[in-house]
């Protein structure tokens, strides 16, 4: 029998759903055709800690504490907590319902709940795409300072290294306030030599990307056959990897947090952190930032929330699981905050400088900031150990979950083809072997540039916005909030709050076309460091991967309008409507 003779495995699980039998009560359906069955969670708890990894990465140590400081300190809950609750929880929740009760990934989930909007899956699939290509690279750099940790004096608290010049200088409380006159105009400290001249052998330009780092290379590559090994077996594999991978970070989080509360000057660095200051509500900018880290530390509009759901029984109570993994989410950021802020004061006071000075956020927290504040402590090499391994493990688990969500839309899509003998596991090898070979641009002296680019067009904030519109209005208007309220209690037991009603249908899609429509009024072109812009060219095709996510939404829209048969209006109508046909085009 040939594929196309089949139907589809997502309109036979829609059918029996709506048909009171539960996704499980197909299994023998599917395997009938001679397919590898697709899997569920063996525990609750492997779903949970897949979805904690997912969501918990690098954003909440390295992103959260500083915006916290930056934007009024304590006041900045604020504006945090009122998109948590209109944008970020409703859409959380939508996502993770809609692949339990469809039991598919993204792409499928989507064209077989409302037709119409299967752009969605497909450009969340793009910016998962987009998001393993460049992510990765960040744990890379960690791997190459986590092999440096190990030497018998870091070699970022020095400056008698190979790499170093003339112009480095220890900058510490004691040399601080002597001879600052007869310095050099370019002096620098041996982090930022060790940063850019050691580890990036960083260009002065975009223009100028160069040869390839081999230690980069290889420290890429190490990563890559990781995440590999960790999602090559499906939910098999990821399910149990995500014992360790999910909970080390939150031990190494609680060192850290223990030995910063230790240090002199811990105190300042956490009442700078939470100082609260009501005129910064005022700002238009503090309101954005919020917006903004809601949907990038949530995970929202990649598919990796519908495609983790997709592998739970079908009488899970995802309900209950939302909250209890949002207020994980946003207690870790919380709590992060206190670790970061108490070693930046430690440093502060270290160098006898204002926090301002220290206080970084990004890449720059991680590979300048805090190692600079780790080689001053006792035992600077434990701590840098403790730093960078946390580092690898938050990043590590949002990589490779947000592959295994990949894989499982490109399989539901295809499973006749692809759940057959060992072809899951060669498709993952050739998308792990062209995103390490994309990446390798940006190991290259260039590649800071690059990755600062893919970085904030790939998966950037409009992107996010714009499919959280689409999403809502295809649940709230087109699908119904009642009856995707009503397919939520059919599967929990539990009637969602009015509340979420009304934020599908109103709140969110109106709370994000606002920022959305205030995120372009206030675009500016991208800073690179080091006084670049990125120049037109570079934006251009920043832009283009923008669009090559987002721009999937009207052109499927159309080719599906135009594949179908009848008029228009019928055209429109049957493609508003769910799946349930398996003779159904879609």
């Amino acid at each position: 029998m040939t594929s196309q003779s089949l139907p589809q495995e997502g309109e036979i699980l829609l059918d029996n759903v709506q048909k009171g039998r539960t996704p499980s009560q197909t299994t023998t359906e599917i395997n009938k055709v001679g397919l590898h069955a697709r899997g569920q969670w063996a525990s609750k708890a492997e779903f949970l800690l897949a979805v904690a990894g997912q969501i918990i990465g690098l954003g909440n140590v390295w992103r959260f504490p500083y915006l916290c400081y930056k934007n009024g300190g304590g006041v900045f809950f604020v504006p945090y907590l009122l998109f948590l609750v209109l944008c970020g929880v409703p859409l959380f929740l939508l996502e993770t319902s809609l692949g339990q009760y469809t039991s598919l990934g993204g792409v499928s989930a989507w064209r077989t709940m409302c037709p119409i909007f299967g752009g969605l899956g497909y450009a969340s699939q793009i910016m998962i795409l987009h998001g393993c290509v460049y992510y990765i690279v960040i744990l890379a750099w960690a791997l190459l300072y986590l092999s440096y940790s190990f030497q018998t004096a870091l070699p970022w608290s020095h400056c008698n290294n190979s790499w170093n010049t003339d112009a480095c200088f220890m900058f510490d409380h004691h040399n601080q306030t002597s001879n600052v006159s007869s310095l050099p105009d370019n002096v620098t400290s041996p982090i930022m030599e060790f940063w850019e001249r050691e580890v990036l052998h960083l260009s002065d330009s975009l223009d100028e990307l160069g040869p390839i780092s081999w230690k980069l290379a290889l420290c890429l590559a190490l990563v890559w056959l990781v995440c590999y090994f960790c999602v090559w077996k499906g939910i098999k594999s990821t399910g149990k990897v995500v014992y360790f991978t999910a909970t080390f970070p939150y031990v190494m989080l609680f060192v850290l947090l223990v030995r910063g509360a230790t240090l002199p000057g811990a105190a300042q660095g956490i009442i700078y952190y939470l100082k609260p200051n009501h005129t910064r509500l005022a700002d238009p900018q503090v309101w954005m930032d919020a917006g903004t880290q809601i949907f990038f530390s949530y995970g929202i509009c990649l598919g990796s929330l519908t495609a983790l759901g997709s592998y739970n029984k079908y009488n899970n109570n995802c309900y209950k699981d939302s909250f209890h993994l949002c207020l994980l989410n946003s207690a870790t950021s919380f709590l992060a905050g206190f670790a970061i802020f108490s070693v930046l004061g430690f440093m502060a006071e270290e160098q006898g400088v204002d926090i301002a000075t220290v206080a970084q956020s990004g890449p720059g927290l991680a590979f300048i900031a805090f190692p600079r504040a780790v080689a001053m402590m006792p035992l600077p090499q434990l701590w840098a150990i403790c730093f960078f391994l946390m580092i690898i493990m938050l990043g590590l688990d949002t990589q490779f979950v947000s592959l295994e969500a990949l894989m499982t839309s490109v399989t539901d899509l295809y499973p006749h083809l692809i759940r057959r003998g060992y072809r899951r596991e060669l498709l993952l090898l050739f998308i792990c072997l062209v995103c390490f070979l994309i990446g390798l641009i940006m190991v290259t002296p260039g590649g800071l540039y690059v990755f600062q680019i893919y970085d904030h067009f790939s998966c950037s904030g409009a992107s996010l916005l714009l499919l959280s519109i689409f999403q809502s209005i295809a649940i709230g208007w087109i699908y119904g909030a009642e009856r995707f309220c009503s397919n939520i209690k059919d599967m929990t037991g539990h009637k969602p709050l009015l509340l979420f009603k009304l934020c599908w249908k109103y709140l969110t899609p109106a709370v994000c076309t606002a920022t959305f429509l205030f995120s372009l009024v206030c675009w500016s072109p991208l800073s690179l460091g080091k006084g670049l812009v990125a120049p037109d060219w570079a934006t251009a095709l920043g832009w283009l991967l923008t669009l090559s996510s987002v721009s999937l939404l009207p052109i499927w829209a159309i080719y599906a309008l135009a594949i179908m048969p009848g008029t228009l209006t019928q055209r429109f109508h049957r493609l508003c409507k769910p799946t349930t046909n398996s003779q159904q085009p879609f």
